[in-house]
């Protein structure tokens, strides 16, 4: 949530914070704002209410000649606040101290409320003015927009602000007294450092700088850094002690997060899938076998030891999670709990003996699901509670995030970058690496045989060719999706791997049309959903040919016999074409129980976008979401 980018160089700066402003955009939307310190060291700030090009029109039409050699920008996505001019960042205290922050200060109302007894005006609603001001107090000692500087130095100041703030946090700092120096800090939000030459960045994804670097400072949870253009100084805020991190190169290029010929990000990411699984799977696959070691050192031996497996995710990942419980107890027979992060972080889990826990989140920085993380950290670490052999394994598309640095064992999805905030292909890369997950567990503790283990490695390896058919079926389900123009609810049914797949469809849908969908069962139609059913309600079923078929025609002509209109994804080897009053799609998704749903799932994704197209929305960036939820 909210992106971050900042810059000391000897250059301008604005053309680079503003297209930095540009790619962050995916993480939030509703405000935006820019400052930049001029050569007689005074903050100019420009904000807007909306996107990035309102405040591009109001920088145009305001501050042609805004510029600057420092500075610091936000997007935001609304915690604290309603989305407005006022509430976006940066925020400045008494024109002499800048900020911009992405998290959540969870006592800023304590500090608020300290503050405004100080003296010290607040002209938002957000948690975010209470850094500034805390920062201004350190650096000057009072409220006061005169007030005499303390003996502490800008970097100081902010190493004893942090020190009153509890929550999550990244800051970008400037201020008018130190006009060649910008603070960074991080605690639970992602921050990066971009290194150039006689230059340096600030950004809370690598994609926002790409233009002008490819080396990259991670910092983690604690670092505070002080950047100028020739140095930059890291310290930890715990011990004080400086600290070195090391420099790591983007495998990343910018074409990789250009549009091209697409309208759209999320059209671009689904018709990216067939390379991303290609990339997922390279390396890790054989013609025939699946290799223990990508899942990284001591995998066998972890493998070996567990005897049952606890996975924890939020939105699409839960559903790749859903999936793989399916997979993990009919295919391997491991026992498997799937669980909502948010919940299991918030109640008292029974924890047993030999799990392996699973985390997955595409950005690695999900705050609800790397908290649940720590907490099981906390818990096997714990003397007091007697746990044996408690294993963690994360599964992410990002390499050094902090879920791949936390986890024991960590799986890259290798997906590349996704902008649309709806996942697309980080689903379809997150079951292909659960896939190869637990057919390697089946293999160390010796539950499936050798041909069994070639049989899905071969199946995995034809994905690539499944999803690219599956795409050529964009002309009919485009044609389909008319039919949801005037449509303000959808019902999706599925039975076995595709009730997921079924939720999924239906969260795309809701995502990025803005149409109230829900997804059930198909068995359970006759428990209360068969009450929804009349000729205002389309209903999408997946029927791939397994043995489920027959009892999911059965629930089909519930729906028909009750008026509903029927849009039916089957295989082209299946017959329910042949039912009259139902609009079908054959699709060559092939028999397994591993492909299935993943092929079925692209034809979901192109549904969710047409009907989003045809309903006008913004599919790219849907009202009121972000992509990297940081934020509880």
């Amino acid at each position: 949530m909210c992106g971050i980018v900042g810059g000391i160089a000897e250059r301008n700066v604005a053309p680079i914070l503003m297209e930095g402003l540009r790619r962050l955009e995916y993480r939030g939307y509703d405000s935006s704002g820019v400052a930049l310190m001029d050569a007689d060291a005074n903050i100019h700030r420009v904000r807007s209410l909306g996107k990035i090009k309102q405040l591009e029109a109001k920088i145009d039409g305001e501050n042609s000649s805004f510029s600057g050699q420092m500075g610091i920008a936000h997007t935001r996505w609304a915690t604290h606040g309603i989305p407005s001019e006022n509430n976006a960042h940066p925020h400045i205290c008494n024109h002499r101290v800048a900020v911009v922050h992405n998290g959540i200060i969870e006592n800023y109302q304590v500090l608020k409320q300290q503050q405004t007894h100080q003296g010290y005006r607040f002209t938002s609603e957000t948690d975010t003015e209470v850094v500034a001001h805390s920062i201004y107090q350190y650096l000057y000692g009072d409220a006061s927009p005169t007030a005499s500087r303390t003996n502490l130095s800008l970097f100081e100041a902010v190493v004893e602000a942090i020190h009153d703030f509890e929550g999550a946090y990244a800051l970008g700092v400037i201020a008018t007294d130190e006009p060649n120096t910008l603070i960074a800090a991080r605690k639970g939000s992602p921050l990066v450092i971009g290194i150039g030459i006689g230059e340096h960045f600030i950004a809370s994804d690598v994609s926002a700088l790409l233009p002008v670097t490819q080396n990259f400072i991670f910092l983690e949870d604690g670092d505070v850094a002080k950047l100028t253009r020739e140095s930059i100084d890291i310290y930890s805020s715990v011990t004080g002690e400086k600290v070195d991190r090391p420099i790591k190169q983007s495998s990343l290029n910018i074409t990789a997060v250009e549009l091209g010929e697409h309208r759209h990000y999320m059209h671009k990411e689904i018709f990216e899938q067939p390379q991303a699984v290609i990339d997922t799977l390279e390396g890790r696959v054989t013609q025939d076998q699946v290799l223990v070691s990508t899942f990284g050192p001591g995998a066998e031996s972890i493998f070996k030891s567990i005897e049952r497996m606890h996975i924890i995710a939020c939105g699409t990942s839960y559903h790749a999670g859903m999936v793989a419980k399916y997979w993990a107890e009919d295919i391997v027979r491991l026992p498997c709990q799937v669980e909502v992060a948010s919940e299991f972080r918030y109640r008292n889990p029974v924890i047993e003996d030999n799990t392996l826990f699973v985390t997955i989140s595409q950005s690695g920085e999900t705050a609800d699901t790397l908290a649940a993380l720590q907490q099981i950290k906390a818990y096997a670490a714990d003397s007091r509670s007697a746990l044996k052999n408690i294993q963690t394994l994360s599964i992410c598309n990002v390499a050094e995030s902090s879920l791949t640095r936390e986890a024991d064992l960590c799986y890259l999805t290798h997906a590349g970058p996704e902008i649309g905030v709806a996942s697309t292909k980080s689903f379809t890369t997150q079951l292909v690496a659960l896939a190869l997950l637990l057919t390697c567990i089946g293999k160390v503790k010796k539950r499936i045989s050798r041909e069994r283990e070639k049989h899905i490695t071969q199946g995995l390896q034809k994905l690539p060719n499944l999803i690219q058919n599956a795409l050529m079926h964009e002309q009919e389900i485009q044609d389909i999706a008319q039919a949801f123009a005037d449509k303000q609810h959808a019902l999706f049914l599925g039975r076995g791997t595709m009730y997921p797949i079924a939720l999924e469809g239906a969260l795309k849908l809701k995502e990025i049309s803005y149409i109230h969908a829900e997804a059930y069962p198909a068995g359970e139609l006759k428990h209360g959903p068969l009450a929804l059913i009349d000729e205002n309600m389309p209903v999408i079923a997946i029927a791939p040919l397994d043995d489920l078929l027959e009892k999911l025609k059965s629930n089909l002509h519930e729906v028909k016999a009750r008026g509903g209109q029927m849009i039916v994804f089957e295989d082209e080897r299946s017959d329910i074409s042949s039912e009259s009053g139902f609009k079908v799609i054959k699709a060559t998704t092939n028999v397994g129980r591993i492909t299935a749903p993943i092929t079925y799932n692209i034809l979901l994704q192109l549904l969710s976008y047409h009907v989003a197209l045809i309903k006008g929305t913004d599919v790219d960036q849907p009202r009121n979401l972000a992509k990297s939820v940081t934020v509880e």
